[in-house]
């Protein structure tokens, strides 16, 4: 008799369609090839033509057990290829389009297995995906497999994400008119939201301060977030010693959760022993990274540089730009400036007189790895919008925060920065240069930054032992779900 074949098991993983989300669940992917699965990971058309521009076809090559898919997200095709789509649409036109592809190439992959029949291409085992794409879940029910949902926020956002029908219940949302941003209302707390001892309304997402009662946005998310907690399981990018009280609340809510961050970091100990390995060099910048910051960097002394960059989403006005500009300039700190294409809509355009001012200790790029940029020496604090990835990137780097909040978790997550691990200070939404010329000083050169860097540093040292091979709370997590869901199918109703 021959050798009974030995197939892989296989994932397919499928991020919410945008930078940060990208990035998370790559390295998620990265984790679980390492840990032996075969991957099939699927970008939307837009996103898979935009990282061909960027960064060439050798970019999703991947290799013979990890390999790039693609399916429309429904959208109109963009005038502008290479920007960020409007979030808010993509959210619902994903739900409504697209899973209908997303089942046909879940069909296709299977075929593909069994016309192979010798284990090269594995049939579909699991789905891997974004909370923010649950249309995986019908998918999933279809064929039997466990679905995983995927969050790339913190544990804190994600419970007020998923309360936020409460919050339609309980009469909060919608707000009944303009004037209850600014007559004291905001300030009002809550404290029905399970491991959140209370939380004033205008640090809950902003998905909450609609006034609109027929906010097509709300509607989806009153129908996406009872359906989150019915997947198989459920990933969180954070760590146990960083949100406790909030992660155990979680299992009141869906049947297994499982923190297995920082996800950059677990990645980086448990996969890159192997050099020569394809998979690690898979990148998923949509911009171009200019690799001369990290030179630039290198001529600078430790801890001398004020980190700037506020994500892939994040937008200002002309007026704001230069109040920013102004405020790193008049600190006579040295500044490395993120200025993406599209971060001021109408161009963004400094004024001469910055650029001469700053000469020799700013450098200002349209792109870089952060990770590498959070975790070199001379870089001393992040001014940040605190999106979640840069804020548990921060955390991992050991780099105290100036926190810019804009929209969505950025203004929960400003709220855990500064007040439960006291490693930020927020500055106000209308940014001022004079108050941030203060800040920036007294966070690089005042006992207040080096309080602050200290704690950071104490944060860094406890996200390292989360994702510690063996022992952290991560690494253990991780394998887990690995055992208890990923190897286990269960033929369950999702939906």
């Amino acid at each position: 008799m021959g050798k009974e074949l030995v197939r892989k098991p296989h994932a397919v993983c499928i991020p919410y369609p945008c930078q940060s989300h990208i990035s998370a669940m790559l390295k998620l992917a990265k984790l679980l090839h390492h840990k032996g699965f075969h991957i099939t990971y699927v970008h939307t058309e837009y996103n898979y033509n935009r990282l061909l521009k960027t960064r060439g076809s050798d970019s999703v090559k991947g290799s013979p057990d990890f390999n790039f898919e693609t399916i429309p997200d429904g959208l109109p095709p963009a005038e502008n290829d290479d920007v960020t789509q409007d979030v808010f649409q993509l959210c619902m036109s994903t739900a409504k389009n697209c899973h209908a592809p997303f089942l046909e190439l879940l069909n296709k992959l299977n075929k593909k297995a069994e016309a192979a029949g010798d284990g090269s291409s594995p049939p579909v085992t699991c789905i891997i995906s974004d909370a923010f794409m649950s249309f995986t879940l019908q998918a999933a029910e279809e064929l039997g497999i466990p679905n995983v949902q995927s969050w790339t926020l913190s544990a804190f956002a994600t419970m007020c994400f998923i309360h936020v029908p409460h919050f339609k219940e309980r009469g909060y949302v919608p707000l009944k008119d303009a004037s209850y941003f600014t007559n004291g209302y905001m300030d009002q707390s809550v404290d029905w939201i399970p491991g959140i001892k209370s939380i004033k309304l205008k640090h809950v997402p902003t998905v909450t301060w609609t006034t609109d009662p027929n906010d097509p946005f709300l509607a989806y998310l009153l129908d996406l977030m009872p359906r989150t907690c019915k997947g198989s399981a459920t990933i969180i990018n954070t760590f146990d010693a960083l949100e406790h009280d909030v992660l155990k609340q979680f299992p009141t809510l869906v049947d297994q959760v499982y923190s297995i961050g920082p996800v950059h970091t677990h990645a980086k100990v448990v996969q890159y022993g192997d050099k020569d390995n394809k998979v690690e060099s898979i990148k998923s910048n949509l911009w171009k990274e200019d690799d001369g910051c990290i030179e630039w960097l290198n001529s600078k002394e430790k801890g001398s540089v004020a980190y700037v960059n506020f994500g892939s989403i994040t937008i200002m006005t002309k007026d704001q730009l230069v109040e920013f500009a102004w405020g790193l300039a008049n600190s006579m700190q040295n500044f490395l400036w993120i200025i993406r294409p599209d971060l001021v809509p109408e161009g963004a355009v400094l004024p001469p007189e910055f650029i001469k001012a700053t000469k020799g200790r700013g450098m200002l790029a349209n792109w870089c790895n952060q990770e590498l940029v959070l975790n070199h020496p001379s870089v001393s604090v992040f001014l940040t919008h605190c999106g979640w990835n840069s804020v548990i990137e921060s955390l991992a780097g050991g780099v105290p925060m100036i926190c810019w909040p804009f929209f969505a978790d950025q203004q929960t997550n400003s709220l855990c920065v500064c007040d439960y691990w006291g490693v930020g200070v927020e500055i106000d939404s209308n940014v001022d240069r004079v108050a941030l010329e203060k800040v920036v000083r007294e966070m690089m050169e005042g006992d207040k930054g080096k309080e602050l860097k200290k704690k950071a540093l104490e944060w860094k040292d406890k996200a390292d032992e989360a994702v510690r091979p063996g022992v952290g709370s991560s690494y253990t997590n991780l394998n887990n779900l690995i055992q208890d869901v990923l190897l286990k199918p269960k033929h369950k109703s999702y939906v």
